[in-house]
């Protein structure tokens, strides 16, 4: 399956998209794919060779600023059986407001589709879990005011190779871009600024996170396709306890998920201006590397029919906005705090749980680094990092 850049008009502003599609290789059962090349849009003649915008830009230019938000984990639902109420209308109704910027992105943990008959849990499974949601519930991310999904993680490929695919055709008719698949790079243009956007994560079905020269790579070409680069990775071990973030490998359930410090540094340095880390479904601390954002994890976002743990900290979440300029300089940004309701649905938190707990993990994790959020969410770089 392949894709051109289509150019639409929407109500909200005008987008331009351009999305690469993974042609996977069919497996059976719960079996590793071997992902094939992708088509990719065509490399911006107007870059210069470090991938970055050159001298010479107009006035308009210079002080022109893109909004981005992100969310953590998404899951609306989990058919048959476990489903929101009323179809999930209005599922994300509390955060609409919190979302809204000029490209508004989130993880989605699990495919959109009808049952394929290859769910990756056996009957006899134990500890296994597997999701999905129909495919019209798109509608609803639409309706949010999503412009693109990752797929670049542990559950996109719960219902095999053809539950992916149905997920890919049940965003695009939505008018939804997504990202994930083996060197998908994805280019949203807003106001005039193109924005690539790559996922990663530990799978055979997404750009690699283990493998950290690949990556950079990966972000280096994407350097090369549009102003600004947006790094969506799925990474870290999972569970309430996983909210601190320190050097080395994290494993869980024997699967390596990745060095998150040294694989996040290492993409800021390929070129990419903003990480979006989520996965561990517990916030994380954010830094900032040569003057651009890493959060480490958004936690958990979403979990319709009550498909994820809400107890404590797993029930927080947070949307991340920032503002940047075409040559990805800091421009001001915020955290909103979240949570899940009883209902699984993402809820504004009045109480600001999640902005408090990351505050505590940026002063322990990353004392001279991490990002400075004051009583608003309103986030600054350190005077040194």
């Amino acid at each position: 399956m392949s894709a051109a850049a289509l150019p639409r008009t929407r109500p909200r502003r005008r987008l331009a998209l351009g999305v690469a599609l993974a042609a996977l290789l069919a497996v059976a059962g719960c079996s590793t794919p071997e992902p094939s090349a992708v088509w990719e849009p065509a490399p911006s003649s107007a870059k210069g060779a470090s991938g970055k915008p050159g001298p010479g830009g107009s006035p308009a230019d210079e002080e022109k600023v893109i909004s981005l938000s992100a969310t953590g984990d998404i899951i609306m639902g989990n058919a048959p059986s476990r489903l929101p109420a009323n179809g999930g209308k209005g599922f994300f109704d509390s955060v609409k407001g919190a979302l809204k910027a000029d490209v508004v992105m989130g993880n989605l943990e699990e495919p959109l589709t009808v049952d394929t008959g290859t769910g990756k849990c056996g009957p006899n499974s134990t500890r296994c879990f597997q999701f999905r949601a129909p495919p019209e519930y798109a509608a609803h991310l639409r309706d949010a005011g999503f412009d693109l999904l990752n797929q670049a993680n542990n559950h996109g490929y719960d219902f095999g190779p053809k539950g992916y695919e149905n997920t890919q055709q049940a965003l695009e008719e939505h008018e939804l871009a997504h990202t994930g698949a083996p060197d998908q790079i994805t280019v949203v243009e807003a106001k005039g600024v193109k924005v690539a956007v790559a996922g990663f994560s530990s799978y055979a079905w997404s750009n690699s996170l283990v493998d950290i020269e690949a990556a950079a790579k990966v972000v280096k070409k994407a350097a090369t396709m549009a102003d600004l680069v947006v790094v969506q990775v799925h990474m870290g071990a999972e569970g309430a306890a996983m909210t601190r973030t320190r050097p080395g490998t994290e494993m869980f359930l024997g699967e390596n998920r990745g060095d998150p410090i040294k694989f996040s540094r290492t993409m800021v340095e390929a070129g990419a201006d903003l990480v979006v880390g989520h996965g561990p479904h517990v916030l994380r601390g954010m830094e900032f590397h040569q003057g651009r954002l890493i959060a480490y994890s958004l936690g958990n976002f979403a979990g319709g029919g009550n498909t994820l743990n809400n107890s404590g900290r797993l029930g927080w979440g947070g949307v991340l906005k920032v503002s940047l300029k075409p040559d990805g300089t800091w421009a001001g940004g915020k955290l909103t705090s979240t949570y899940m309701n009883g209902a699984g649905k993402p809820t504004m938190d009045p109480d600001d749980r999640g902005l408090g707990l990351v505050r505590e993990l940026n002063r322990l994790d990353f004392p001279k680094t991490g990002a400075r959020l004051d009583d608003e969410g309103r986030i600054s770089a350190p005077d040194r990092g």
